[in-house]
């Protein structure tokens, strides 16, 4: 009894590396919607920041949103959305005032006109600053 010959199917170097590529796009694609879909979309940091004050842990975590979260998305060919972390270094002596630390971040970035530009990676940008709920700067450091 002959059966019939099943055809034998050859991957190139190149054909894997493709395969596993877009695996690993996917992957990480998945892994950046879970990250959204916990984040408050915000168009600023702002809330984030009130957010942050009135928290026990002094944390919030949001991503951006809107034409300028696009505009630089686009801008940087980045393959996530811009994810902003606010935490609290510092709480002051007057009620709702603290220093924080904001950081935006997002991975995939390539920047134009770099060595690295080829090479996507994850850019972030981190700043303090001194807010109160009423969003002017404290009145003391203590």
């Amino acid at each position: 009894m002959n059966t019939p010959a099943i055809p034998s199917v050859k991957a190139s170097a190149r054909t894997t590396g493709h395969v596993t590529t877009a695996f690993f796009v996917l992957l990480l694609t998945l892994h950046c919607q879970a990250w959204s879909a916990e984040r408050t979309p915000v168009a600023d940091a702002r809330p984030l920041m009130i957010s942050a004050l009135k928290a026990a842990d002094g944390q919030a975590q949001g991503v951006l949103r809107g034409e300028l979260a696009d505009a630089i998305t686009q801008r940087f060919a980045a393959t996530s959305p811009i994810f902003i972390d606010v935490t609290t270094e510092k709480r002051y002596r007057q009620p709702g005032c603290a220093r924080l630390k904001v950081s935006f971040w997002q991975e995939g970035v390539r920047l134009p006109n770099a060595a690295s530009a080829q090479s996507p990676r994850q850019q972030t940008v981190d700043f303090g600053i001194n807010y109160c709920l009423d969003g002017l700067p404290p009145k003391s450091l203590q």
